[in-house]
């Protein structure tokens, strides 16, 4: 059984120089001959040299995140919990001086992380404070205590204080947190700007 193919139908080439009829001998060609597609062909390098860009940051992406290290997702965990702790705070003032204002905001620790690692991702234990009570009063604890104790309770703030076990995370629990902070960063946005 043989299948006849219809004829194809005459065409006009694509180069405006040319325009010239022709019976294209495969699907797509839209030039007469090699030489008007020599003239045709930069017409499309943009859109090539744009392709290969895109390949290229994908595989080197892919490359950059088999090299990072344990403490490079722990970092990047630590930024996507800290964007959380900020848009769930949002509409709330600096937890130590109580103010509102136009600067920038933290997601301060009440308990640091260099001293109790093992709190650094518990959302009872990093509020949304202000810049300047962060970093030039060393967290304003004292205020941002009883700030806590208003909006926790005071049998949260005593777990708080008290002793923790430690915790190791890994790579693959860092990468989960990762995700789950900057889902639930997007979620909250979402709602603020519907």
């Amino acid at each position: 059984m043989t299948i006849e193919r219809k004829p194809a139908k005459p065409k006009k080439c694509r180069v405006d120089a040319c325009r010239a009829s022709f019976i294209p001998s495969r699907m797509g060609q839209a030039v007469c001959s090699p030489a008007c597609a020599l003239i045709d062909g930069p017409r499309h390098a943009p859109k090539a040299r744009k392709a290969l860009a895109d390949i290229e940051r994908k595989d080197i992406k892919v490359r950059k995140e088999k090299l990072k290290s344990r403490a490079d997702h722990l970092k990047d965990t630590q930024q996507a919990f800290n964007a959380w702790i900020r848009a769930r705070d949002a509409g709330q003032p600096c937890i130590s001086c109580g103010r509102h204002h136009e600067g920038q905001y933290h997601a301060g620790h009440y308990r640091t992380v260099g001293a109790n690692p093992e709190l650094r991702f518990e959302p009872l234990n990093a509020w949304k404070q202000c810049a300047p009570c962060n970093n030039h009063l060393s967290g304003n604890l004292i205020n941002y205590r009883i700030s806590l104790l208003q909006r926790i309770g005071e049998e949260k703030v005593a777990w708080l204080e008290g002793p923790h076990e430690a915790k190791k995370y890994t790579v693959e629990e860092l990468k989960a947190m990762t995700a789950e902070y900057r889902a639930k960063t997007r979620e909250l946005k979402k709602g603020e700007a519907a």
